[in-house]
């Protein structure tokens, strides 16, 4: 009998097909089995073309080291990986100093899953803090809401119904898509545990007006006594103002702001998925939310949603601020924004789009197609340009815009002018074949049961 290659050995392995609803029951080869998932991953997007997604994607050769040293191990294991520890820790107290935080506080913060996490965590405590403040006032805690603008981002959506706090949340309208005091004398009460503000929102990048809610909330206090805090969710801003606008107060600065989070994985230079909530003091975040083991070794706190995870992304984080510092951290930025300005600069002047978001503050670029075309759409641009491999966002805006449709670009370091220029190039040849040919797409529908509103109930 004729023994088969190593060649034949792996082709016949590689062509083996994969069970759909069923465990494999045979082993391969490891090689065939990269093969194999690589060849499955061809017809997706390249992570560099995404500019739908906020998320980083480049690496350093140095820094992807530094994470596959340490993707082994486990975050939460603090006593088997005290250093890993004491670099979250310092990276606490760093951005604590970033984001100005009083001097006189103990910073106090951590590393979580996403911004997601840290966002749970955030309203958990303003939450927490409500509740016990109530209670000791012989009020009712039972019945606490929060209150953010229609720009909000899901997971505070989430955040609102897995923990039972009512939502009360702002309309948008077309032309204003960010949250201000317009409606806050109908949506805030004695139950409001906190008003989220947005730095660098998702549907056009901008920033609600933070020192104008900050004012309208000192006023409130001095009328009614009810003091009402405010949490900044910096997820795409808080690694890009600190560097840009020294000068401009969005952060801890402002009295009332005592929690920020922040996305590591999206101007904060690493892969997905890492973020961080800071609170202005320990106080903040309650001794109740943490929890002490001791059966991974030593007695250690915890206070996170999650509890084993991987370690990568926060070594690799510590390299980043290491590695650029904040004057490299600002030049970054400034690359980035000046991009997105230039692409900006190219498509307005194409004479199609009116730009959505009037101060280029993050590296946002959001457009929509002037009234005069009639036979395209957003989505339509968004898939034609799908054939030249770019993704780009396309959307309906949130209550009570949604006649409004966006076309929003996240411009990212690893683009050079030269990506920039074509990228625009190719959203024009988009706009000028669609225009002859007309398009087909329709916005699809979605489920929305967090609606906008202005009231109580």
């Amino acid at each position: 009998m004729k023994h088969k290659s190593p060649f034949d050995l792996f082709y016949d392995e590689f062509n083996e097909e994969i069970p759909e609803d069923k465990f494999p029951r045979n082993s391969i080869s490891a090689f065939a089995a990269e093969a194999i998932v690589n060849s499955e991953a061809w017809s997706d997007s390249q992570p560099v073309m995404n500019l739908s997604s906020f998320v980083t994607t480049f690496t350093e050769p140095e820094a992807l080291e530094v994470g596959r040293r340490n993707f082994l191990k486990n975050y939460i294991d603090h006593d088997m990986y005290p250093q890993l520890f004491a670099m979250e820790t310092r990276m606490v107290k760093w951005l604590h100093e970033l984001w100005n935080g009083p001097k006189d506080a103990v910073p106090y913060g951590t590393a979580t899953v996403g911004s997601s996490e840290a966002c749970m965590l955030a309203g958990l405590a303003h939450k927490w803090n409500w509740r016990k403040a109530r209670e000791a006032a012989g009020k009712d805690g039972s019945k606490p809401n929060m209150v953010t603008g229609g720009n909000v981002q899901i997971v505070w959506k989430k955040f609102l119904r897995y923990f039972d706090v009512e939502p009360r949340i702002a309309p948008l309208k077309p032309g204003n898509y960010r949250l201000t005091t317009e409606h806050l004398d109908k949506l805030v009460d004695e139950n409001t545990i906190a008003v989220v503000a947005i730095a660098g929102q998702t549907f056009t990048g901008e920033d609600d007006d933070f020192q104008e809610i900050h004012d309208w909330l000192d006023a409130y206090e001095k009328r009614t006594g009810i003091n009402i805090p405010m949490h900044i969710d910096g997820a795409s801003g808080g690694f890009v103002n600190p560097f840009l606008y020294p000068d401009y107060k969005w952060d801890f600065r402002l009295p009332r702001v005592k929690s920020i989070n922040a996305s590591g994985h999206k101007y904060g230079l690493v892969p997905p998925g890492l973020g961080w909530v800071i609170f202005r003091d320990r106080s903040v975040f309650n001794e109740e939310l943490v929890f002490y083991v001791n059966y991974l070794g030593g007695e250690m706190p915890t206070a996170t949603l999650n509890f084993s995870r991987n370690a990568a992304q926060i070594a690799y984080q510590y390299y980043t601020f290491v590695r650029l510092g904040f004057e490299g951290y600002k030049e970054i930025m400034q690359h980035t924004v000046d991009n997105a300005q230039r692409l900006r600069d190219l498509l307005v002047k194409s004479g199609y789009f009116v730009i959505m978001n009037d101060t280029q503050r993050i590296p946002v670029v959001a457009l929509t197609l002037k009234s005069e075309f009639k036979n395209f759409n957003e989505f339509d641009v968004s898939a034609k340009v799908r054939e030249r491999g770019w993704v780009l966002s396309a959307y309906s805006m949130p209550p009570n815009a949604e006649t409004v449709n966006s076309l929003r670009v996240v411009v990212r370091p690893h683009l050079n002018l030269n990506v920039i220029n074509g990228l625009a190039q190719d959203i024009i040849k988009a706009c000028d074949w669609l225009k002859e040919h007309g398009g087909t797409s329709t916005p699809p529908k979605l489920h929305d049961h967090t609606k906008a509103t202005v009231s109580k109930c």
